[in-house]
């Protein structure tokens, strides 16, 4: 029973009461000269009334009391909970800077072979006109190749994933857009530390059509910006998201395997969202 109706029930059975014994006491010749101790009957209802109401008034605000407590009680843990998530959240981020340089290569085989017997876009984006389904049937028909960038962490602690969103490589006024196989709103990146250089690295993996002069393994691949949207998670699973840009000096010469090399210049990362806790249970 809602709360809001116990008010006009209360009322109505006061009214009742009272009215029932008014009119006996309208009525009293007539119940003296039917029934016996009339009097002794109305002063009996009065006091039931009295009794009624005033127990049914007690009862009323007690309840309101329990109520007002019981809220404050509930708002009070919500705000302690809050209080603590953030607290919690702002103490245990990360966030990482790219730096040194920008490797793209052609993507090994082993990883493309991978990708078609799990037929699991995991680790992988694709240009943005493109459909995943034509990569799937025609693989001959596109280009895999892959970024590797060395990161390290400049606010916050251990890093345990790393997922783009969207990458924008800019040439010569051209936009490459790159983004997750759908439904897929993030592609996660792998994290490699390299015992030797001491290093932090995240790898992607980019596919294109090969009419698209993205990236030719034989020449120097001009680019001058690369804008990647990200989202970060601590190792205790706070997540943070932000857009990285890297500006960098391109190649004057390829590697013996084709790989392009770029000095990055220098690097900006804007924060898009504030601290948050992320369900540690559901994270890949």
């Amino acid at each position: 029973m809602k709360f809001s109706r116990l008010p006009l029930i209360i009322g109505i059975v006061s009214v009742l009461v009272f009215s029932i014994a008014v009119v006996a006491l309208i009525f009293g010749d007539w119940l003296a000269a039917t029934f016996d101790v009339i009097g002794i009957r109305i002063a009996t209802l009065f006091v039931a009334f009295a009794s009624f109401v005033s127990s049914s008034l007690f009862g009323l605000l007690i309840f309101s009391h329990n109520r007002t407590v019981t809220k404050i009680n509930d708002d009070t843990n919500r705000r302690a909970e809050l209080f603590r998530e953030l607290t919690f959240a702002s103490s245990n981020y990360s966030i990482i800077e790219l730096f040194d340089r920008m490797l793209i290569y052609d993507e090994s085989t082993r990883y493309i072979d991978k990708l078609f017997t799990k037929n699991s876009f995991d680790f992988h984006m694709v240009e943005s006109r493109m459909s995943a389904a034509d990569v799937m049937k025609h693989p001959e028909n596109f280009l895999f190749t892959s970024i590797k960038i060395p990161f390290q962490v400049i606010e916050g602690k251990v890093v345990s994933r790393i997922a783009i969103e969207k990458i924008i490589f800019e040439r010569n006024g051209s936009r490459f857009y790159f983004a997750p196989v759908l439904p897929q709103t993030e592609a996660e990146c792998y994290l490699l530390y390299n015992e030797r250089t001491k290093r932090n690295n995240i790898i992607i993996n980019l596919i294109t059509p090969r009419s698209q002069d993205f990236f030719i393994s034989s020449q120097i691949n001009l680019f001058s910006k690369v804008k990647i949207e990200m989202s970060i998670t601590s190792l205790l699973g706070v997540k943070v998201t932000g857009v990285s840009e890297l500006f960098f000096t391109n190649p004057e010469q390829i590697e013996g395997d084709g790989t392009n090399t770029y000095k990055i210049n220098s690097t900006n990362f804007t924060l898009s969202s504030m601290p948050q806790i992320t369900s540690i249970s559901t994270r890949k």
